[in-house]
């Protein structure tokens, strides 16, 4: 290899799935690995918050053997064990990896969140954030930092876009727009052309993995939100240098 040359990947490329409630992260991975399951060794984790129901309904499927699907239960904010205290899920991974060496891809799936939703670079190589059209057209305008920086923008459930009076190809104008022209992808899991489309980029990640070309990189700190409690709710922020900073409001 010559000097300076970037070190090839010695374990899996780590590939973090973040989005909204029912934006459809689990068909997502579900697609991903009906699609590369023959060629690629593949595993998942997934992220509830007092549940595995996302592993589950993985398995369920039929998509992986059952044992290559862990699911890690935050007990928390569900970005919490995706950003500020990654320990769970990296523990999670490296058993995978170890228990079925070696391995090419493990998916790590957030739970449900907000549009702020964004991986520690700690935890995963690449991410992809995920937005349905059922969440309206206008969702992609809105930004944030998995809209404009996740290495992948998906514009999820296509085929619903009729149904729901949302215009899919302005919608992926919007979001093109709103990302500064990285990748996005128009899925439908019964669009064959798309899900092409999601595989090839799964690949060309893989690769770049390899070969050592591929730098994980950080949307940015997740923007303060609001959380329901018995006091009348709290801001939770993720401001760098504070990643907890919790305001009561009453």
């Amino acid at each position: 290899m010559p000097d300076g040359a970037p070190a090839p990947a010695a374990r899996a490329l780590r590939l973090g799935v973040a989005g909204p409630v029912g934006v459809g992260k689990s068909s997502l991975i579900a697609t991903v690995c009906r699609a590369l399951g023959a060629e690629l060794r593949i595993g998942v984790i997934t992220n509830d918050i007092y549940t595995d129901e996302d592993a589950r309904f993985l398995r369920s499927a039929g998509v992986l053997d059952p044992e290559r699907i862990r699911a890690v239960e935050t007990g928390a904010c569900p970005h919490t064990a995706i950003r500020d205290d990654v320990t769970a899920n990296l523990l999670a991974a490296e058993d995978l990896e170890r228990d079925f060496d070696p391995l090419d891809l493990v998916i790590i799936e957030s739970g449900g969140d907000n549009l702020t939703a964004t991986f520690s670079p700690a935890l995963v190589d690449a991410q992809i954030f995920v937005l349905d059209v059922a969440g309206g057209g206008d969702v992609a305008r809105k930004g944030g930092p998995g809209i404009g920086r996740a290495d992948l923008l998906v514009v999820n459930k296509t085929d619903l876009a009729p149904h729901v009076g949302v215009d899919v190809a302005q919608m992926v104008a919007d979001a093109s727009a709103a990302r500064e022209n990285r990748a996005v992808v128009a899925l439908s899991r019964t669009d064959d052309t798309s899900v092409a489309e999601l595989r090839a980029w799964v690949l060309g990640m893989l690769n770049s993995f390899r070969s050592g070309t591929h730098v994980a990189q950080d949307p940015g700190p997740m923007a303060p939100h609001f959380h329901a409690d018995e006091d009348g709710g709290y801001v939770h922020s993720h401001d760098e240098g504070q990643a907890h900073d919790h305001a009561h409001t009453h």
